[in-house]
């Protein structure tokens, strides 16, 4: 994938990305799945959406192809739909829930606070 600033095509699909999770109930919703799959009763019960607003959130979230859902008898259950999904969900709850760190700390602060280093030495201290 390209850098966001040098293809307009790919920054306007982001773009599109986010304002899906840009939604109350739609991120609670996906902050309910972070934690597992869960059938709908028990995504009413966690997050307090009722049921038509539920429904309506859930489409949404599976033409975003952020959801997957799978039918067991009567009851639907869903799930994120991936682990891309799950680092974003993961991420928006560390940066503004304050539920832990981000991932991924900023470059800038590292550019700023280390020496440079080559090869592995760098690589190590983007991870650490």
């Amino acid at each position: 994938m390209s850098a966001l600033h040098a293809d307009r095509d790919a920054a306007a699909m982001a773009a599109e990305k986010i304002k899906v999770f840009a939604q109350p109930q739609r991120l609670m919703i996906l902050s309910c799945l972070l934690r597992g799959e869960r059938n709908v009763s028990e995504i009413a019960d966690i997050t307090g959406i009722g049921q038509p607003a539920l429904s309506q959130q859930l489409a949404e979230l599976r033409r975003a192809d952020l959801v997957q859902n799978r039918k067991e008898a009567k009851q639907v259950w869903y799930m994120l739909a991936d682990d891309g999904v799950a680092l974003c969900v993961r991420n928006i709850e560390a940066i503004f829930g304050g539920v832990g760190a981000p991932l991924l700390p900023a470059v800038e602060s590292i550019a700023s606070s280390a020496p440079p280093a080559d090869g592995v030495a760098a690589f190590a201290r983007i991870l650490g």
